[in-house]
Formats: structure tokens, C-alpha cells, sequence
């Protein structure tokens, strides 16, 4: 293609993304709307009660109005581009070069301007990098623009100019975070997806090659035949030959993960094509938006099972009221057998259950083959029943979860035969809820007789119940109970499971730990921006009294008077620090100095820092005691010492994007003697990719991975996620944990040290062991 026509096509692409985006916002402002009523419904107290009512007033008031302007902010930074100026008026910069402090509200809306953006990229980011991927092909660019609108920073920050101007506030946001934030995470997807279908159709890189994002040594060749050194920095010593083979190898693993359920879709429906002209929907990589879209809503307003859920009609096709009645007749009799079981309390042994289970369900297909009254409906029973008999033949599942998995296939051949994108769609609802449980109880081992719990074992089986209670009303009740599995899982590591308890308790002071440093040096170093302190000082106390400060919260409270007196001895120090002109000011410095580093030690020992260690920073800080003496500066009024005391009493809460660096005395020091067991991971891998940190942040709690550390190799369970996935806990069976910053935790899965213990979905498998069965027997589909 001619550079011409590249342009021409990348401009036409991002008309494309635009009217996709204002498209969409329809359906947003809809949802919205759908969502603040149903706030109105929800039991609350009376002060609750009243805010939601005034916040959905409010919403009723302006909604259109944001609605209007935002589109308006789409259309103009489309044409004019968003401007650096006007980004960077939300940092608090008054005028070129110039810097002042941000207000509470800018760093407020900072905060749920970035929130919005990951949440965003947290179900787009594979579009997202097809898309940059094939506009790079275009443009020539290296990167797009940091204020390019196809990025999602920027649809978040024109959403929130729009909020603001409508006359809408942070507490009707708040109001309506959660829908917000999945309906902009919808809208975006399909944005990218649109765009990359369209671009996909003009002939742009149909098979997008990611080969370009990964960073060679220096004077390697690109696929342009320039040098790499010229885009890339140079190599680090350790980017051998080796290391680009690791690094290659986990990059396909993941995208082997990513693609392979897509993959056995497509496999599935031209197998089944053959012999059922126009059976499912349109392949997975052809689907219409609202498939994809309706694939990825669900529960926004049905908040628990005993809601009525809507159904989405729109999808749906009716099967036959013969086979409709079959497949409830075949649900209700599962249910008579386990009650009447239950009951009579003659349950068999889960083993047992299964076999009979089987032997019935071989049954209850020949019936509904006969109640069905097409060639689709009949091969639609006869997948669905391949698909659960290679789930229950999973052995890796507990023989006792089996039989609640078993439960869910009449919910889910009502599914199927109801929603033709079942066998298309990867991310279907009924498949995700299917691989989330199913991934959290594939790691126990069935054999040495550890249990899943029974907890976890209770809530399968209430989901189980809620989704046969709800017969008809398709995808939904599975993204509702899958989104309540979700939370649930959180509370489960946290308050029920004995092995991860300990271990989720102890990250959690670590991470809060760390965040406390972080704030209160980037504080300290506000407050004494203009006062004049030995460098020293200022070092000890950004790099040592931070953290004993944050230690010392932790322990006993941000207003406990342990950790006012750190503060004030903080104080102190500034000012002894500062120059004495008069002998009574350093007469007054030697009698404060004894009690003064009396207090440093112990605010020291508190945090862990070892005895030759304070030593070394006594030593220091009374160099800089010794040149205030005779320092010709300034010294500190007792007006400004008062003020800054009051200061260190209420430091704000400023939290910085970048990450978390944690070491294992770090932890050791906040567990005592219950910290034996947790491990943090300092060392192993190399500097990962961009694409191993992206896969990093997308492990789910509950997965099971094996992990190659100091000389074990056994499986652990991902157990818990810190805020921003900075920091990832996980726990073996026994209970021995191990703590990751995302970074290493990156280094460790592109170096295979940490793998995945399935190699590919539940159900993906499932289907492959369909599809294999098919291919020996072609005709079972019809028969």
C-alpha cells in the first residue's frame, strides 16, 4: 500500500472508532438510567436511602446533558486533538513552568479518571493492541500519542470534563461507579473491535504479528530491514540468545492460552457445519457487536439471586416448546433424585452419584433428541452432552463438585439451544462460570485426600441452585452468580480458608505499609521544600522516618500517640537540624538531643532496621546537628515549626501510580512469629516484557499455577491481589505463602518459573474431547 493510501486508511479508521464510540453512548446513557432506578429499590438506611435519591435526581436532571457533551468532547478532540496544555491542567500547573500544590479535588478526580481508564483496559487491552498494532502499520509511528483518543486515559478524561460541566459531581459518580465503569469497558471493547474489523476488511494486517512490541538486542534487524538499535534500547547483558528464546517461548504460551478457546470455537463450527448447514452463530472472529457486547454484560442491575433477572431477547431464539418442556422435565427430575436422596439421608457416595448421574443423563439425551424438532436442536444436545461427560471424567475436580457441575447441564443446553453464540462466543457467561470454578478446585489433590473446603464446596452449590432457579433468563443468571463467585473468592482467601488467611492478612499491612511510606515522603518532601534543613536530614527522613512513620501507623494507628510522637520527633528534628545563631538555641539543641535519639532508635528498631544500620544513621544525623552550629542560614521561626508540626499531624493520602518495591525483612518484621511460612520473592527471571507484565495483572484469584522456587516445585493457589495488582499473593495446600510485586511475579512467568497448572480452560478441553469423539462418529450429531 502506498503511503497515501496508508493515511487515508489510518484516518478513516479512527472516523470509524469515533462513531462506534458515539454509537454506543446510546446504550450507556440507557444502562445508566436502567441502573440509578434500580438503586431506588434497594433496601438501605434512611441516610443512604436519601442520598441515593438525591444523586439519582441529580442523574435525572443532567444525564442528558453529560450525555450531549461528552459526545461533543468526543467529536472536537477527534478534529483538534486533546492539547498538552489542557491535560496537564489536572497535574496543577498554573502556567508554563510553573508548579503548585494540587487541590483534594483535582487529585480526587485523578484518582477516578484513572480508575475508569484501568477498568477500561482491563477488558479491552487485546483490541487495544491489535488496533495500535495495525494504526502502527499505518502511521509509521513508533507509539501513538499520549493524548491520541484511541487511547483510554483520554475517553476517560473527556467523560469526566463532560460530567463536571453537566453540573454532575464525584457522589453521583460514586453512585454509579460499577455501571460506569463496565458499560465504558463495554463501550471501548466494541470501539476497538469495530475499528479492527473494518481495518481488518480494508486488507490492514488480517494476522496482527506482536513480533514488533518485543524489544531486541542491539543491531538486530526489524521486519523493515532497519536496525532494531535505532527503535530500541540497547540490549542489557543479560538479553543473551537464551533469554530471547525464554521470552519468545512464554509469549506464545500466552497467546497459545489467550487464542485457544477462540481457536476450538471456530474448529467446532465448521466440523458441525458439515453436517448441520447453518447450525450456532457466526464464527467468533466474524461475531456481530452485540454479541460480543451482550457476551460481556450481565448483572449490572441483578444484584442477588432472589431478583427476578431480566433475559436479553435480543439474542435469543426460541427453541421448541416440545424440547423446552423436555429439558425442564429432565432439570426437575435431577432435582426430585437429590432431594428425595437428601431426604431419606441415603445420599451415595459422590462416585456413586457420578456414575448414576452418567447413566441417566445417557437417557434424559435420547429423549430430548426425540422432543427436538431440528437438525440443530438435536446437535445441540448431543455437544452439550459430549462437553459435560468430559467434565465429569475430569478427575483433577473433586468427585463431590462433579456432581454439581453435572446440575448445570440442562441450565446449559437451555442456554445453547436458546442463544446461538454459545459456540461461538469464548467468553460466554454459562463457559466462564464454568472454567472459574472449575480453575479454583483443579489444584487440590483428589488422591492424598485434601478437600476443597467446605465453603467453597457450599457456594458451588448455591450457585448451582441459583442458576436452576432461574430457568429462563439465559446468559444472565451465569454473568450474575460468576460476578458474585468473584466476590465471593475475595472473602473466602481473607476469612475462611485456614491455608491463606494468615498469609492475605499479612500482605495486606504490607501493602498498606508501603503505601503509607510512599505518602508520607512524598508529603515530607512538600513540607520542607522551602525550609532550610541539612541534606542529611532531609535524606533520614525521606528514606528512614517515612517508614518508620508508616510502620508505626500500621501498628498502632495513623492517630494512635505512638504515632503522633514519631511526628513530633520528626519535628524536632527539623529544627535542631536547622542553623542556632544564638547560644541559647544550641544550649536548648544539646538538652533536647539525648531524649531526641533516644526516640529515633526506638522508632527505628520498631521498623526493623538493624542495630549497625541506626548506628551508621546516628552518625550522620549528628554530622549534620554539628554543621548546623555554625551555619550561616536561616533558621526555622517557631511559627513556621508549629506550622509544620500541624502538618505532620493530618498527612494526606497521596498515592503515586508507580509500583511497590518490597523485600522479605520487610515482611518479617510486620509478622512475628506467624510470618515462617510467608516467602517474598526478591530474585529469579530477568527485566520482563510489556507483554509478561500485561499477562501478569490478568491471573485470577483462585488459579492454580506451579511454581519453581528455592528448589521446590509444587503447586500454589493465587489467593490474593493488592490494589492496582501491584502486589500477588500466593498459598500452597499447607499454607506456606509466597509474595510477588508484579514485576517479578512478570520475570517468573516469562522465565517459566511460575506456570499455569492447566494448560488450557475446562470447558476449552471439554470441547476438544468433543470435537475428537466427532471425528470418529460424525453421525451421533444426528442421530
Amino acid at each position: 500500500m502506498t503511503a497515501a493510501r496508508n493515511q487515508a486508511l489510518a484516518s478513516q479508521a479512527r472516523r470509524v472508532y469515533l462513531e462506534a464510540l458515539v454509537r454506543g453512548l446510546a446504550q450507556v446513557g440507557s444502562t445508566l438510567n436502567e441502573a440509578a432506578q434500580q438503586l431506588l429499590l434497594l433496601p438501605a438506611e434512611h441516610a443512604v436511602a436519601v442520598a441515593r435519591r438525591d444523586g439519582v435526581a441529580a442523574w435525572t436532571r443532567h444525564g442528558s446533558a453529560w450525555l450531549t457533551g461528552y459526545i461533543g468532547g468526543l467529536r472536537h478532540a477527534a478534529v483538534y486533538g486533546l492539547s498538552e496544555t489542557r491535560s496537564g491542567q489536572s497535574i496543577g500547573s498554573t502556567a508554563p513552568g510553573a508548579l503548585s500544590l494540587v487541590d483534594d479535588d483535582t487529585i480526587e478526580r485523578e484518582i477516578i479518571g484513572s480508575r475508569l481508564a484501568l477498568a477500561m483496559m482491563d477488558r479491552a487491552s487485546w483490541e487495544f493492541t491489535d488496533l495500535r498494532t495495525r494504526m502502527h502499520e499505518l502511521e509509521g509511528h513508533e507509539e501513538l500519542n499520549a493524548h491520541d483518543l484511541l487511547r483510554a486515559h483520554v475517553v476517560a478524561s473527556l467523560a469526566l470534563d463532560a460530567w463536571y460541566r453537566s453540573g454532575l459531581s464525584s457522589s453521583e459518580w460514586q453512585m454509579l461507579k460499577s455501571t460506569l465503569h463496565t458499560e465504558f469497558a463495554l463501550l471501548l471493547g466494541e470501539a476497538y473491535h469495530e475499528t479492527n474489523r473494518w481495518l481488518i476488511e480494508q486488507g490492514v494486517m488480517p494476522d496482527v504479528d506482536l513480533r514488533p512490541f518485543i524489544r531486541r538486542a542491539a543491531g538486530a534487524v526489524t521486519g523493515r530491514g532497519q536496525p532494531e538499535a535505532a527503535a530500541a534500547p540497547a540490549a542489557a547483558p543479560s538479553d543473551t540468545p537464551y533469554m530471547a528464546r525464554q521470552v519468545a517461548q512464554a509469549e506464545a504460551q500466552r497467546s497459545h492460552a489467550g487464542n485457544a478457546a477462540e481457536e476450538v470455537m471456530q474448529l467446532l463450527q465448521r466440523v458441525v457445519s458439515r453436517q448441520v448447514p447453518g447450525f450456532g452463530g457466526a464464527p467468533a472472529a466474524a461475531a456481530p457487536r452485540a454479541t460480543v457486547r451482550s457476551s460481556l454484560q450481565g448483572g449490572l442491575q441483578a444484584h442477588a439471586p432472589t431478583v427476578p433477572l431480566p433475559s436479553l431477547p435480543s439474542l435469543h431464539q426460541a427453541s421448541s416448546p416440545r424440547l423446552a418442556a423436555a429439558i425442564n422435565h429432565a432439570q426437575e427430575a435431577l432435582q426430585r433424585r437429590s432431594a428425595a436422596a437428601v431426604a431419606a439421608d441415603v445420599e451415595l457416595p459422590p462416585l456413586q452419584q457420578l456414575e448414576e448421574i452418567k447413566a441417566r443423563s445417557q437417557a434424559f439425551k435420547q429423549v430430548l433428541k426425540q422432543a427436538a424438532d431440528s437438525p440443530a436442536e438435536r446437535a445441540t444436545i448431543e455437544i452439550v452432552a459430549l462437553l459435560f461427560q468430559s467434565i465429569l471424567q475430569e478427575e483433577r475436580i473433586p468427585a463431590s463438585v462433579r456432581v454439581w457441575f453435572a446440575r448445570l447441564q440442562m441450565p446449559v443446553l437451555r442456554v445453547a439451544v436458546s442463544e446461538p453464540d454459545f459456540f461461538a462466543a469464548a467468553d460466554h457467561p454459562a463457559r466462564a462460570l464454568i472454567d472459574r470454578m472449575g480453575a479454583c478446585v483443579m489444584g487440590f489433590n483428589t488422591q492424598a485426600g485434601s478437600g476443597v473446603g467446605d465453603a467453597l464446596e457450599r457456594e458451588i452449590k448455591r450457585i448451582v441452585q441459583v442458576v436452576e432457579a432461574y430457568p429462563d433468563t439465559g446468559r444472565r443468571v451465569f454473568q450474575t452468580v460468576l460476578t458474585e463467585f468473584e466476590k465471593f473468592l475475595d472473602h473466602y482467601f481473607e476469612n475462611e480458608n485456614q491455608a491463606s488467611m494468615k498469609g492475605v492478612s499479612l500482605a495486606q499491612q504490607v501493602e498498606q505499609r508501603e503505601t503509607l511510606a510512599i505518602q508520607y515522603t512524598i508529603e515530607l518532601r512538600k513540607m520542607l521544600n522551602e525550609v532550610p534543613v541539612q541534606d542529611g536530614v532531609r535524606e533520614f527522613l525521606f528514606h528512614v522516618w517515612a517508614d518508620v512513620l508508616a510502620v508505626t501507623a500500621v501498628r498502632a494507628g495513623a492517630q494512635s500517640e505512638e504515632t503522633k510522637a514519631m511526628k513530633r520527633a520528626a519535628a524536632d528534628l527539623i529544627w535542631s537540624a536547622s542553623a542556632k545563631v544564638s547560644r541559647e538555641e544550641r544550649a536548648e539543641v544539646i538538652r533536647r538531643l539525648p531524649p531526641l535519639l533516644k526516640t529515633l532508635r526506638d522508632g527505628m528498631d520498631h521498623a526493623g532496621v538493624s542495630a549497625a544500620k541506626q548506628d551508621e544513621q546516628i552518625r550522620a544525623l549528628n554530622n549534620s546537628l554539628a554543621a548546623a552550629f555554625t551555619a550561616k542560614t536561616a533558621t526555622i521561626p517557631r511559627e513556621r515549626l508549629d506550622e509544620l508540626m500541624d502538618q505532620l499531624q493530618a498527612l494526606e493520602a497521596l498515592l503515586p501510580e508507580g509500583g511497590l518495591e518490597i523485600n522479605e525483612s520487610l515482611v518479617r518484621d510486620l509478622s512475628g512469629h506467624e510470618s515462617e511460612d510467608l516467602e517474598v520473592v526478591a530474585e529469579g527471571g530477568s527485566a520482563p516484557t510489556p507483554a509478561m507484565l500485561a499477562w501478569a495483572k490478568e491471573l485470577q484469584v483462585g488459579g492454580w499455577y506451579m511454581l519453581d522456587y528455592r528448589g521446590r516445585n509444587e503447586a500454589v493457589q493465587l489467593a490474593w491481589r493488592g490494589m492496582r495488582h501491584q502486589l500477588t499473593l500466593f498459598v500452597s495446600p499447607k499454607g506456606r505463602g509466597v509474595l510477588f510485586q508484579l514485576s517479578r511475579l512478570a520475570a517468573f512467568l516469562q522465565a517459566g518459573l511460575l506456570l499455569p497448572a492447566q494448560d488450557e480452560a475446562l470447558t476449552v478441553k471439554a470441547t476438544r474431547n468433543a470435537l475428537a469423539k466427532l471425528d470418529v462418529d460424525p453421525n451421533r450429531l444426528l442421530n
